[in-house]
């Protein structure tokens, strides 16, 4: 098996923050609360899927993407995630920042994609964009030390599931699931707090469409899951007694063509 080339894993890095801002971010906001009323109605009717729902299609759209490209990049999707990896030395440093932009490009151009559907039909994209926030911006008026906490300690948890269902002897093939779960659990709690970050890519993408305060109170969703991922890596091997630095999260591929090259042009073995 080979290392897949770096080109493939950014583009893929890309497409995966893509589908899951365009789908955990676009359930929100088209479809998180959704009221209409026909005639044969006496009163507006709710079909929206509420949090529950959105925090299924978080859970749902990294599943998805996992299952569908892991293997070229890993599936990290979330600077969070690439830097907690990182400090478990389960993935190069010198790696880490090509993966980040790859991961906020993505990440912006779905919220890009989001703002132009939503503006479409005539509707304002300021405060309408499922941006995070904390305050009169949090979906239960819960202030900064709240949300910095719950950031932090669900990100946290999150990275703990990823390094563990990444192990060489846990079940195989479930590793996808058992992180899209993960995932969706910590929005059930994240949501109402503070929307829901645990991914600074997702918050970037779609902060600035959306203004209303959300630019200026971007670092806090950028600081607190990364201290969350920063937790999880530095401690999984003492709390768990396995060290596991041997195992990258970075991809593998059985095509030749596909792989990374050294210095002297020999594909290099993952």
């Amino acid at each position: 098996m080979y290392t897949p080339k770096m080109s493939s894993r950014l583009a893929v890095e890309a497409l995966g923050t893509f589908w899951l801002v365009f789908i955990g971010c676009g359930s929100a906001i088209f479809n998180g609360k959704f009221v209409r009323q026909d005639l044969s109605d006496s009163a507006p009717v709710q079909l929206g899927i509420g949090h529950l729902g959105i925090a299924i299609a978080f859970g749902l759209a990294v599943t998805t993407m996992a299952y569908a490209v892991g293997h070229v990049s890993g599936a990290h999707f979330n600077p969070a995630v690439t830097i907690g990896i990182a400090i478990a030395r389960r993935f190069e440093w010198r790696e880490v920042p090509l993966y980040l932009v790859a991961q906020v490009v993505g990440g912006l151009l779905a919220g890009a994609a989001l703002t132009g559907l939503w503006t479409s039909q005539g509707l304002p994209a300021t405060g309408n964009l499922a941006a995070n926030g904390w305050g009169a911006h949090s979906p239960g008026g819960f202030g900064l030390g709240a949300v910095l906490v719950v950031e932090a300690l669900v990100t946290a948890f999150f990275v703990y599931i990823i390094l563990g269902a990444t192990k060489a002897d846990a079940p195989k093939g479930f590793a996808p699931l058992a992180i899209g779960f993960g995932l969706l659990l910590a929005h059930l709690v994240a949501i109402p707090v503070s929307n829901a970050s645990i991914n600074p890519a997702r918050s970037t993408a779609v902060a600035f469409f959306n203004g209303n305060d959300a630019p200026a109170q971007l670092w806090a969703f950028w600081v607190a899951p990364i201290v969350g991922g920063l937790i999880a890596g530095a401690t999984y091997a003492w709390i768990t007694g396995e060290d596991r630095a041997d195992l990258d999260i970075d991809g593998s591929t059985d095509d030749v063509d596909n792989a990374a090259r050294d210095a002297e042009g020999r594909p290099v073995l993952d």
